[in-house]
């Protein structure tokens, strides 16, 4: 179904007060649905951002006018051409997905200090985390190995209820092995990259030294979490 003229003016006008980009949940809150006479507004925004020609995609996820490129992709700090930047963007703004949907599940979220000026969309990820500095729940050896790990979740108590690491084109196995070292705590740990990397994943964790934690650490692909990042109301419901 072809979206209507009206709809797709009224979502362009939306990107264009929120500076020039906005997730596709952001849009859902901004647009107003009254006039649309359907049931499913949500869908037509998604149809909308997919289909027309004055909007381009930066992410999964996250949309911006054509005609703003430039300045949504300086703000981003997006060099074209610049495949370090790009990496750099994409590896933030996958941490920031997962730091809000923690922020949703009202988890203390976390990111290691050295991440906390990077940017996500708007803000920085040290702006969007409820905490900088990480809780004292284990010896300082453990301690120094978690404060590395891209995001953390806690509980109310201040324990680690999961571990991700977002892998864009690092070496999964370093990663692996921070979860090797941290596996004495009853917590979750999550490997977040492209789909592509899911068969390298599991020729990594299925070797002899990872073989207490093979059967603890799950691959979520890049998609799974913008799904979930963009149902945050039916938050509570929604599981890996």
């Amino acid at each position: 179904m072809k979206a209507k003229p009206n709809q797709t003016v009224q979502v362009i006008k939306a990107l264009k007060d929120e500076g020039g980009f906005a997730t596709l949940r952001r849009l859902n809150e901004v647009v107003d649905f009254s006039t649309w006479r359907t049931k499913t507004p949500e869908a037509s925004v998604r149809r909308i951002v997919q289909q027309s020609e004055a909007i381009f995609k930066v992410r999964p996820g996250l949309w911006a006018l054509e005609e703003m490129r430039e300045e949504v992709l300086k703000k981003f700090e997006i060099k074209v051409g610049d495949i370090k930047s790009e990496e750099q963007f994409s590896h933030s703004y996958y941490q920031g997905l997962l730091v809000e949907i923690g922020n949703l599940r009202n988890m203390t979220t976390y990111v290691p200090a050295q991440d906390k000026s990077r940017k996500f969309l708007g803000q920085s990820l040290g702006e969007i985390t409820k905490t900088t500095e990480i809780p004292h729940f284990t010896f300082d050896n453990l301690l120094k190995k978690a404060r590395t790990v891209d995001v953390i979740w806690f509980n109310e108590r201040n324990m680690p209820s999961d571990f991700y690491e977002v892998e864009h084109t690092t070496d999964i196995k370093n990663s692996l092995s921070k979860f090797y070292e941290l596996q004495d705590f009853y917590a979750g740990f999550y490997i977040v990259a492209n789909k592509h990397r899911k068969e390298e994943f599991y020729d990594k964790l299925h070797v002899s030294m990872f073989k207490p934690i093979e059967n603890r650490v799950r691959f979520i692909e890049y998609q799974r979490v913008v799904g979930m990042y963009e149902n945050l109301k039916h938050i509570n419901y929604l599981k890996w």
